[in-house]
């Protein structure tokens, strides 16, 4: 039996420098077992061989998108019955939201060695449980797929401009996301719209089971079940009911100021803001003629006729290396 299993993918970024280092960590450590996948089709195929040696803990080793695929399949593949173990993540890739919802941060190395020492002993103290989403169309049929947070509208156009049109600059992560926040400033501040800049969000409804909706363009469209968001960590009034919390902001200066200031002052959720938009749903639906929304890394597109429907799943256990 292993203590630790690490799922690891060698084409995220962060291992293109990390791996070696990994590999020879593994190599002097017996108590764990290292299994690498070249895609993310091969992530079933993982897990069925990671359940044979029955860790106490699973580690997910590369970015959000590899973390999101392995969620799914761990959820829906049943590989390891009814008692699959608490999965840990480590700060890699490019925006690492799960890992530091989790509390891994800084050197990836440093945060194995801490969770190989967790796995060493009684765990209780660290294990948080975590809903996921569940993305589908809304019919009875196929797979949903699985993931923690979702980013749309403004921000979904944005991310994906930092992809295709900043991150092939070769510009450091920290650098092409400062770039990109101030290319969004421009666009929203004075109303430019040039192929150098991130486009004008298209209008989406949003529509919460029993609470209502929301219709317009939204700078900032974003559905997560972790407990820390991108401005802050408020979620909506403290007697709200239900497991995914959706925060959105007006295309408008003002109001995203607003919800800058509100998160970096730590008023988000303890008091209204005109223009920002909090509510907690067990049911989301978002509908748009055309757009986009990212969960975990993950593109998928709202279309006239074919809605994004998003449902929390029964808790997962998680390693959370700060108790």
């Amino acid at each position: 039996m292993a203590r630790v299993a690490l799922l690891s993918n060698p084409k995220s970024t962060g291992n293109r420098s990390l791996l070696p280092r990994i590999r020879s960590f593994c190599a002097e450590h017996k108590d764990i077992f290292h299994y690498e996948v070249e895609h993310v089709d091969q992530i079933g195929e993982a897990l069925r061989s990671i359940a044979q040696v029955e860790p106490k803990v699973l580690v997910i080793n590369g970015g959000d998108g590899t973390v999101q695929a392995a969620l799914t399949e761990l959820y829906h593949g049943e590989h390891f019955g009814e008692k699959a173990p608490p999965v840990a993540v480590l700060p890699n890739g490019k925006t690492n939201l799960i890992a530091l919802d989790l509390g891994a941060v800084g050197d990836p190395l440093v945060a194995l060695e801490k969770i190989l020492e967790l796995a060493r002993d009684d765990m209780s103290d660290h294990l948080v449980a975590r809903e996921l989403i569940a993305l589908s169309d809304g019919s009875a049929n196929g797979r949903p797929v699985l993931g923690m947070f979702l980013g749309g509208a403004g921000l979904a156009d944005s991310i994906l401009f930092c992809r295709h049109k900043i991150y092939p600059l070769g510009l450091p992560n920290g650098f092409s996301h400062v770039l990109t926040a101030l290319a969004v400033f421009v666009s929203l501040v004075f109303g430019i719209r040039a192929a150098f800049l991130p486009p004008r969000p298209n209008p989406v409804k949003v529509s919460l089971l029993r609470q209502g909706q929301f219709q317009g363009q939204f700078a900032l469209l974003i559905v997560t079940t972790l407990h820390k968001l991108l401005l802050g960590s408020g979620t909506g009034p403290l007697d709200a009911k239900g497991s995914l919390k959706l925060m959105m902001v007006d295309q408008s200066p003002m109001a995203l100021l607003r919800a800058v200031v509100g998160g970096i002052s730590g008023r988000m959720g303890k008091q209204g803001m005109r223009g920002v938009h909090l509510e907690h749903g067990d049911e989301i639906r978002i509908e748009s003629d055309r757009s986009s929304v990212i969960l975990d890394g993950e593109l998928f597109e709202a279309r006239a006729g074919h809605p994004i429907v998003l449902k929390p799943t029964a808790p997962v256990p998680f390693l959370k290396l700060a108790a």
